[in-house]
């Protein structure tokens, strides 16, 4: 075989092998990464892997209500974890944990995964907002695992509109009540104006006139 020929040989054989080794990226507990926007925070500690972390806040600046973290937590690990906390170093933010059902703790299953925030889902909602970050600010959260310890990442502040609108806060607050208005005046049929005359609403006009003469 010619040099030529077995160059080109080869490099056929290195595309075969990258487009097998890609394949089987895409087949594990990983595959659904490739449906996660690239910019979310992602961070990997031992057996315990956290992608698209993101910290949502109420759709509309300005408005005081609860937020909430999302992520996706998975576990490759032989042995379930729970999910004891999720602080937010540099606030007064409180994390409130839900699993998806009953009242336990947040379980990541033996190589498996949970999924925090969306419907049906487990939730972790900061309590009262959280006032120290503004939208497209990068705040820190730390998840507390039961064998791993603290995971810490930085997870990117978003509001709850378009795609992350359907992992936003559940509880919306309600619009202000519109106070009743206090210009409303009484106007009564009639109108009394008092001149200082009495003016009847008739007049008697007699029909003939009496003539007395002085003399007669």
């Amino acid at each position: 075989m010619s040099r030529s020929l077995r160059r080109g040989a080869l490099a056929a054989t290195a595309v075969v092998i990258s487009i097998a080794a890609l394949s089987a990226c895409g087949a594990g507990n990983d595959a659904q990464t490739l449906e996660i926007r690239p910019d979310n925070a992602a961070v990997t500690v031992d057996d315990v892997k956290i992608q698209n972390a993101l910290v949502i806040t109420q759709p509309d600046p300005g408005v005081v209500g609860p937020a909430v973290v999302s992520a996706t937590v998975f576990n490759n690990g032989r042995t379930r974890q729970t999910i004891d906390s999720i602080t937010l170093p540099g606030t007064v933010g409180t994390v409130k944990l839900k699993a998806a059902e009953g009242d336990g703790p947040i379980v990541v299953p033996a190589g498996g995964s949970v999924v925090i925030g969306g419907q049906g889902n487990a939730t972790a909602t900061i309590e009262g907002g959280l006032r120290e970050a503004r939208n497209g600010d990068a705040q820190k959260v730390v998840f507390k695992l039961s064998k791993t310890g603290d995971v810490a990442l930085s997870a990117f502040v978003v509001p709850a509109k378009s795609y992350f609108k359907e992992y936003g806060p559940a509880e919306l607050p309600k619009p202000p009540a519109t106070a009743p208005s206090a210009t409303a005046t009484t106007t009564p049929s009639g109108t009394a104006t008092p001149s200082g005359t009495a003016t009847p609403s008739g007049t008697a006009t007699p029909t003939g006139e009496a003539s007395h003469a002085a003399g007669h």
